[in-house]
């Protein structure tokens, strides 16, 4: 009876294919009379050759949950389907000279050979594509929306250009002046491009984030990113000049110690306030700060350069001068900042460099040499009429003299910016729009869409600005509109565009009319559960929120959020690790602590960063290979029981063996220990009661924590129940069902097997979830002592309140007894109710 994991896996996959077990009606209303449980993955980019175990994780983990939530009742949502559009398969196709359109095909067939090897239960009826015509047709209907409700427009602005890649990128997907995908370096040009005002949605997004069961560093991160400050914006007028410099301060109790005023490198003002005297110098500053800088100080690399005019003081009507500097953030506080050096950091380095007055204004801290920490009771001191406030009295006194002198009010700023929304690349959504007369832009109908990306050979971006549509053919190049001659963009969609809003197309993905029906919308919305990886935080979580919620100022939506609970798994790493040094180490070698790694013998953090798997740093784990070894069963619950879904954890392929045996043992004790089907473990059971405990613990402890996604414990429990029941001579059919039904979520082929060997006829999935019993619970429990002519020969629990001939069967039943009563006359059976048997014998 051996257990051949490859062969009952496909035979199951088959039997599951063929009978559609996994397909979801849909007609909403066979649905209506269910509750519903809508379970998402963040889909895969079909960009590399297939799938690695680090992404099965989050799918095997949606997949238990799935499973269990279908046998919990619930009509269970649970789809898959492809991020096909974009830099990510564009960069793959240029690497292999293959068309990204015939690269993205042949990937998704790999993708989805694996995933079903894998036995995921996703309804394949509502598989999707971004790059198929069908999807983004919607995806440029939602533009247009954007566009009516004037939320898209067309600017000449700064943008993020990375010249590796030819092509404009978001802000979000910079770090560090570095391309987050591919550690490019990114420069600033100007550019006209398509731009989308998330920052008309910033309140509601921040606000919003309150009201999910997210993970609070994801919660963190997007209030940081959005960047919310309440201040004061101050007018600083210029000498000689009929112009204000307003500048935007969250303190502006400091307004006495203020000694320069400095600008960012791209403030409007620049050019009529600087003099003659510093044009050049000040054109070359400007053109050797073309990137982006950062709030942060870099290694004291701060600079700047003097405009040659001043600021006058609103209140002192002391000289201001006002510098350029590289340590301004652009697009904050009206990309200006009022340098208060002695309260600040980076002002008090650039004040030292530049040899510019350091003024203190707060009681105590008289070591000018560092920036002070605020403290809301110090004192104020050098501040005129605001001398011996408090810094919080100071801030209300302040502002209220500024407001009433017109010289300054309360002002909301927000860090986020608008998105950017152009790509100068072939690979993605074409634009809905066409131009005409002077460049003057028009957006199309919904009879005219989708606007069909054309199949161009020259794919390939270039570094002259000349976009890749502009080699497609002239039959679509050349257009239309009343009477009037007109082109097309030749711009595309980021790859955001595709996922901003692709849960939603699941809901109704073969509807030609329009996105969605709005009944299947109120049914199946909000996604109960997302799961996915953390390093989309402010990317495409953020970009879907906004969506979304101009979908639902639409009246396309009910849902304010569209993701309810999210939960980010943890990375996988390679299975070898590079110090510094270049040496290698293996798995056994290293302990995470606090997601950093260390050495074993002496908690050395030696590893220059964590690095999860991926195929660019070829260091992948391929899952086809651990199939064709230990079984897709052994696999999935291998990924589980590494560790907490949340954390980073080292791939050891070596830890397969562990739960192989586990699965073996479990085919070994079903096919090989006599079963009985005459034991009804529900009722009063005769049955060993301790087996039956051990059951009931683990349908609670298996229920609970696979509903809380803590699946290591859940498997550490079955493991637990299955060496109990590895003792036993003789097990009850109904035990062995319970226990399969718990196993299937997990291993769901030898879960299928073994249910059939033991003639039950419904697919597991079909089958309702277990529930605890009352009756094996260890308060209903009492220890017995078995006597034979009084002499003490054994222990066993029973449930209280058995009758006396209850009491007599299961003794008479119980192996060691009948060992020692064999051929013996039983002349009287005594029973002391819940405490003892004596039998007495001849």
């Amino acid at each position: 009876m051996y257990y051949n994991a490859n062969d009952i896996e496909k035979k199951w996959q088959k039997i599951w294919d063929d009978n559609k077990i996994f397909h979801v009606s849909h007609d909403i209303n066979k649905l209506k009379n269910q509750p519903k449980y809508y379970i998402l993955d963040m889909f895969p980019y079909p960009s590399g050759s297939g799938l690695h175990v680090g992404h099965i994780e989050g799918y095997t983990a949606s997949d238990v949950i799935a499973r269990m939530k279908k046998m919990q009742g619930y009509n269970v949502l649970h789809p898959i389907g492809w991020d096909s559009f974009g830099l990510p398969t564009e960069r793959t196709a240029i690497k292999n000279n293959i068309h990204p359109s015939q690269i993205t095909l042949k990937n998704i067939n790999n993708f989805k050979l694996q995933i079903k090897r894998l036995g995921f239960s996703y309804d394949w009826s509502r598989e999707i594509n971004t790059s198929d015509p069908k999807y983004y047709k919607w995806t440029q209907w939602i533009f247009l929306k954007l566009y009516h409700k004037k939320l898209a427009y067309l600017d000449y602005v700064p943008v993020n250009w990375c010249p590796a890649l030819n092509t404009v990128l978001a802000n979000e997907e910079i770090k560090d002046g570095k391309y987050i995908e591919t550690g490019d370096l990114v420069e600033k040009k100007y550019m006209k491009q398509w731009m989308l005002k998330i920052t008309h949605y910033a309140e509601r997004l921040l606000q919003d984030l309150d009201t999910l069961d997210w993970p609070n560093n994801i919660k963190i991160m997007q209030k940081n990113w959005i960047g919310k400050s309440i201040g004061t914006n101050i007018k600083f007028v210029i000498k000689n000049m009929d112009i204000n410099l307003t500048i935007f301060t969250t303190k502006p109790e400091t307004i006495f110690g203020v000694t320069f005023c400095v600008l960012s490198t791209r403030h409007k003002l620049i050019n009529q306030i600087s003099t003659k005297k510093q044009e050049t110098l000040i054109n070359e500053y400007i053109k050797h700060n073309k990137n982006e800088p950062t709030i942060k100080d870099n290694n004291n690399n701060i600079d700047g350069i003097f405009t040659g005019n001043v600021a006058i003081h609103p209140i002192s009507g002391q000289k201001i001068p006002i510098w350029i500097s590289n340590y301004i953030m652009h697009n904050y506080g009206d990309d200006a900042l009022m340098g208060v050096p002695a309260h600040n950091k980076i002002d008090h380095k650039f004040a030292t460099k530049y040899k510019i007055p350091i003024i203190n204004v707060i009681l105590n801290n008289l070591n000018t040499k560092q920036a002070y920490i605020y403290n809301k009771s110090n004192i104020l001191i050098n501040s005129h009429f605001l001398n011996n406030s408090t810094i919080q009295q100071a801030s209300y006194k302040i502002i209220d003299y500024l407001k009433h002198n017109n010289i300054g009010y309360i002002k909301t700023k927000y860090k986020l910016k608008d998105w950017l929304f152009s790509r100068q690349r072939y690979w993605g959504e074409p634009f809905p729009i066409i131009y005409i007369n002077n460049n003057t832009a028009k957006p199309l109908t919904i009879q005219e869409l989708p606007v069909q990306l054309p199949l161009i050979n020259n794919y390939k971006p270039t570094n002259n600005n000349i976009t890749p549509l502009s080699n497609a053919p002239t039959s679509w190049l050349q257009t239309s509109y009343k009477q009037q001659h007109a082109t097309r963009e030749l711009n595309t969609m980021p790859q955001w565009a595709g996922s901003c809003w692709y849960y939603l197309r699941y809901l109704d993905p073969n509807n030609d009319k329009q996105p969605f029906d709005k009944e299947k919308e109120k049914y199946w919305m909000p996604v109960d559960l997302y799961i996915g990886g953390i390093e989309h935080a402010v990317l495409h979580l953020l970009y879907a929120r906004f969506w979304h919620k101009v979908l639902y100022d639409c009246n396309l939506v009910h849902t304010l959020e569209p993701f309810k609970k999210l939960f980010n798994q943890g990375a996988i790493l390679s299975n070898s690790f590079k110090d510094k040094y270049g040496k290698y180490y293996s798995p056994k070698d290293i302990c995470i602590k606090n997601n950093t790694l260390l050495l074993k013998h002496n908690n050395t953090p030696i590893f220059k960063q964590i690095e999860k798997m991926s195929k660019s740093k070829l260091n992948v784990i391929n899952p086809m290979d651990i199939i064709k070894q230990y079984g897709a069963d052994t696999l999935r619950i291998y990924e589980l029981f590494m560790g907490p879904l949340e954390q980073i954890k080292p791939w050891q392929t070596n830890g397969m063996k562990g739960i192989y045996k586990f699965l073996h043992k479990t085919w070994t004790i079903i096919t090989t220990k006599k079963i009985s089907s005459s034991i009804n473990i529900h009722y009063k059971s005769r049955y060993n009661i301790s087996i039956l405990h051990i059951l009931n613990q683990t349908i609670k402890i298996v229920t609970k924590n696979t509903e809380n996604l803590k699946f290591n414990t859940a498997i550490s429990q079955m493991m637990i129940f299955i060496n109990h029941l590895q003792k036993e001579d003789t097990i009850a059919k109904q035990i062995l069902n319970i226990f399969l039904q718990l196993l299937s979520p997990y291993a769901p082929h030898i879960a299928e097997e073994l249910w059939s060997r033991l003639g039950n006829k419904k697919f597991l999935l079909n089958t309702v979830w277990p529930k605890t019993q009352k009756i094996f619970n260890q308060n209903n429990k009492k220890t017995i002592i078995i006597q034979i002519n009084g002499k003490l020969k054994d222990k066993f629990i029973i449930n209280k309140n058995l009758s006396e001939q209850e009491l007599k069967d299961i003794t008479l039943q119980n192996k060691n007894i009948k060992k020692l009563i064999y051929q013996k006359k039983i002349i009287n059976i005594i029973i002391v109710k819940n405490k003892l048997i004596n039998i007495v014998i001849k």
